[in-house]
Order: structure tokens, then sequence, then C-alpha cells
């Protein structure tokens, strides 16, 4: 008579967060730039530096990724190399979100895109609702998604986003990609997003948020700094 062994429980596994500022990288050069007040005048730069941050976790996140190898003419003869075989869904927060995204893209040509509209609704001066008024999203249905915004500040507006994508289809990982991130922002994503399956990668993450949920030292806003101030 054949005897059932118990299988020991499964361990649960930690939400993977990678942190720029504790390693050397280029992207410390080009967050000196974005949080320097006298730099920051130059829209175009500024722009471009969240786009290169975009770049570089972008080939951070590719050595993640499944790949398949396929066969190649060249003008001489034949080769196999290996390419990307995940199903990858690049989404972005308007507006800030823009330039940030297309670094990704840069590396990713070949990657779907979603985009959201998500922006503070004030009440009062120190409180706002957060509100989601469009969506653009292919299905993710066990796809890799890629959910990039420059300031993770408190989370929700992330987190908003998250869950209006979830109606386009369950992704098989998810990857959350910001500049700069708070303390406070780090734990909410922890709580509110599948540990298991998802990995946060954040250039650098800041002690607090002031009283007007800006994060401190931060960089101010990003949409303003990146397009002009908006009324």
């Amino acid at each position: 008579m054949a005897t059932l062994q118990r299988q020991p429980p499964k361990k649960k596994q930690n939400m993977k967060v990678i942190n720029f500022a504790e390693q050397h990288s280029l992207i410390s050069q080009y967050m000196t730039e974005l949080r320097d007040v006298n730099i920051q005048k130059d829209m175009l730069r500024f722009r471009r530096n969240l786009e290169r941050i975009g770049e570089i976790m972008a080939y951070e996140i590719s050595k993640t990724l499944d790949y398949k190898t396929v066969t190649t003419t060249t003008p001489l003869t034949t080769t196999q190399s290996d390419v990307i075989a995940t199903q990858l869904v690049l989404a972005t927060i308007f507006r800030a979100g823009v330039p940030f995204h297309q670094g990704f893209l840069n590396y990713f040509d070949h990657a779907q895109n979603a985009f959201v509209s998500a922006y503070r609704k004030y009440k009062e001066k120190e409180n706002f609702d957060i509100c989601i008024e469009y969506l653009a999203s292919p299905r993710l249905d066990g796809k890799t998604l890629i959910l990039a915004d420059p300031m993770l500040a408190t989370g929700a507006s992330m987190e908003l986003s998250y869950r209006a994508l979830l109606t386009k289809g369950e992704p098989a990982h998810i990857h959350v990609a910001s500049v700069v991130a708070s303390r406070q922002a780090v734990e909410f994503v922890k709580k509110h997003f599948p540990e298991d399956k998802t990995t946060l990668w954040i250039g650098a993450v800041d002690p607090e948020i002031n009283a007007h949920s800006y994060i401190v030292p931060g960089l101010g806003d990003a949409g303003d700094l990146a397009y002009g101030i908006k009324e």
C-alpha cells in the first residue's frame, strides 16, 4: 500500500525590489541631473534623462525574460541566436510617464503598449482623490506587464492604474518601474500588488512625502518639468 508523503508548505516569496541608488551605474548621473534645479530648466534634457533611465531599466529587465533560439540567414551562411520570447506590454500613466515609457519602447520595440490617464482631483488644499479617465490596452492574459511611472509618491495612482489594466486580463508577471519612490510608496506597492509575481525597479528611494504628497527630497512635479506648467 502506497503512502502519501506530506509536501512541505511553499515558502512565501517576498517582492523583489531593485533600488539602483544602492549600486553604481549611469542612473546615478541622470538622477543627479533630474534633481538639479538649474539643469531642470532645460525641459528637453529633463525628458531625455527620464527616457535614458527607462532605457537602462529596460536593459536590466531584459535579463529576467524568457528567450528562444532562432536561425538567421546572413550574407554568408546561417547562425543561431537568442531573442526575447516573452510577450511584453509596456504601460504608462499620462503625462509624466510618456518620456519614461519611450525609453522602454526604444529597447522593447516589438512590445505592445497600454496607456492610462490618472490624475489627482483636489477636494481641498491637501486632500485629493485619484481619478482614472482613460484606458487603452491590449489583452494582458499571460503576458508580462511593465508599468512605468517616474514618480511613486503614495503608490495610489500606480495601484489604481494596475486595477484598471486588470480589466484587460491577468498578466503573468508585473514589473513596476519608477525613477523616484518614497519609502511609504514602496511599502504600499508591496501590500497591494501580488508579491509572488511583481518586481519593483526604482532609480532612488527617498525617505518621505510632505503634506502635499510630494516626495522629499524628490525632484518636483515631473509632468510640469517635462512639458510645462498646467493650468
